[in-house]
């Protein structure tokens, strides 16, 4: 029994990483759109057409439930997936939730008026695409009042991660918190809105400095979809666990051992 996690590309493996490590009697089969990453520099139709598309291949191979680990896909196509409707006893989540939740420190399904919470200040580094949709702040402002969120499009970070040229990564982190910084001298908290970006959150949490509480998504997306799946334990569904890319199976294989630093072997989707 397989549960669906896809990206545009490599981030979603932080997901998947601290989703094995909290759950480790879930299989999970892992779909990267190789092909066509990034998703941040696209329109948001072609972004829903491309997520759409895998949901439904993930959907078709057995899996209820499918995790967008990818920022992008969630602010761009998840809310008109659902208002779409989905195949009957299939879901589909956005990686969203887990932050929002966090960040305000009261449940998803607390639906009490919005009120003020301790962090004023907050920073969100995020793709371009992301950052355009405004998602996150429009979820945001549902659940609390009083924040400020100032928003950082890291154009090239996730190129740079995809290539495997953390070098050049690590650069463009420092001048995107430099950027980000001239708007907002001093944030009390930071968003990293790439499922892409825990892979370089020490040279965030560097750049910002000490006193910064950097917010990543692995261990609270693992964490909610624990939660999740021991108040909806049907929706394991009944697909086979492994790795699926529209890329070339080979370097994709190549790049995701190196992240995770263990030996991932992908196949063609």
């Amino acid at each position: 029994m397989a549960v669906g996690i896809f990206d545009s590309g490599l981030g979603g493996l932080t997901v998947l990483n601290a989703a094995q490590k909290r759950l480790p009697d879930v299989d999970f089969l892992y779909y990267a759109d190789s092909d066509h990453a990034p998703y941040g520099v696209r329109d948001a139709e072609d972004i829903f057409q491309l997520t759409n598309k895998a949901v439904h291949h993930l959907w078709d191979a057995g899996c209820n439930l499918v995790i967008l680990a990818c920022n992008t896909a969630s602010a761009a196509a998840l809310r008109r997936m659902q208002e779409a409707g989905v195949p009957e006893g299939k879901r589909v989540l956005g990686v969203f939730v887990p932050l929002i939740e966090a960040l305000t420190e009261r449940n998803w399904g607390d639906n009490s008026p919005p009120r003020e919470v301790e962090t004023k200040h907050v920073a969100l580094f995020a793709t371009p695409a992301t950052v355009m949709s405004r998602a996150f702040q429009r979820e945001l402002a549902f659940r609390a009042i009083g924040v400020d969120v100032e928003a950082q499009a890291c154009g090239g970070v996730v190129d740079a991660i995809e290539d495997g040229d953390m070098i050049l990564a690590e650069a463009l982190v420092r001048s995107h918190v430099e950027a980000l910084q001239r708007k907002m001298p001093h944030p009390q908290a930071a968003i990293l809105g790439c499922t892409h970006y825990p892979l370089m959150e020490e040279a965030f949490q560097t750049a910002l400095g000490p006193d910064v509480k950097v917010f990543s998504q692995g261990r609270l997306v693992a964490d909610s979809l624990a939660d999740y799946l021991d108040r909806h334990p049907h929706m394991l569904g009944s697909g086979d666990a492994g790795f699926l890319t529209t890329g070339n199976p080979n370097r994709v294989s190549d790049r995701a051992t190196q992240f995770l630093r263990r030996q991932i072997t992908f196949q063609a989707a």
